[in-house]
């Protein structure tokens, strides 16, 4: 079965210095129908606003992942980690017994545009973590090039969920396919563009749902960037 979830049926939010769409229940958006898909909790669409961002807070008892679409969102953490992410890097920290950091746009003018993606860890209480690793478009382009897993196979960064991350660039006659084992579901978000997913359309911030399929097919992309996690039902 495939489920659609369009992207104007996401929460949102809107700070004035960040506006949030969010495609689980989060914060003061909270739908018993979207709590989360497997293990996958939180898919927040965020855009900060130059100069500003997320001051130090914490975390524990999570993979989270993220993922810049445009601009640079700068990091520092309690684990003496300070870096810049950027289009193509995937940051994956693992708050395990607890983590504090921060999360801001120094930008004097443009946005800072990401995905911030929470994954529920398959053990709880572990060491905290950090990892950040760049995949280019050539890695990317037409193709679903692996860049999260449970054992970090094919350099992707290591998270500790039974999850597996792809993310792929296609356009025109590009197009591929993953097979879907019984015991696994599938949840496919549209970053940007237009793409086909099944026979089905998508336009950028739509998602869909994969249960009990037996492949994932993506063809007829438009200038499409996509992320599709394959995760434990």
């Amino acid at each position: 079965m495939l489920t659609l979830r369009r992207s104007d049926e996401r929460g949102y939010a809107d700070h004035g210095w960040l506006k949030s769409f969010h495609t689980f229940s989060f914060a003061g958006y909270q739908d018993p129908a979207h709590m989360g898909f497997g293990p996958l909790r939180v898919i927040n669409e965020d855009r900060i606003e130059p100069g500003t961002g997320f001051g130090t807070h914490g975390h524990r008892d999570m993979e989270i992942i993220s993922y810049v679409i445009s601009g640079a969102l700068a990091h520092r953490d309690n684990m003496g980690n300070g870096t810049a992410i950027l289009p193509g890097d995937v940051q994956r920290m693992s708050a395990g017994r607890g983590v504090m950091h921060s999360e801001f746009n120094h930008s004097p003018q443009g946005q800072t545009h990401f995905l911030q993606i929470w994954i529920q860890p398959a053990q709880l209480g572990i060491d905290p973590g950090y990892e950040q690793k760049h995949f280019n478009g050539d890695q990317k382009r037409g193709r679903l090039c692996l860049v999260a897993s449970p054992n970090g196979a094919q350099g992707s960064v290591t998270i500790h969920a039974h999850a597996h991350l792809y993310a792929g660039l296609f356009d025109a006659a590009e197009q591929a396919s993953l097979p879907i084992a019984p015991e696994r579901q599938v949840y496919v978000h549209l970053v940007r563009g237009q793409l086909s997913v099944n026979g089905e359309l998508l336009q950028g911030g739509d998602a869909a749902k994969l249960v009990g399929e037996p492949e994932l097919s993506l063809r007829g992309g438009r200038q499409a960037e996509v992320l599709v996690f394959d995760l434990a039902a």
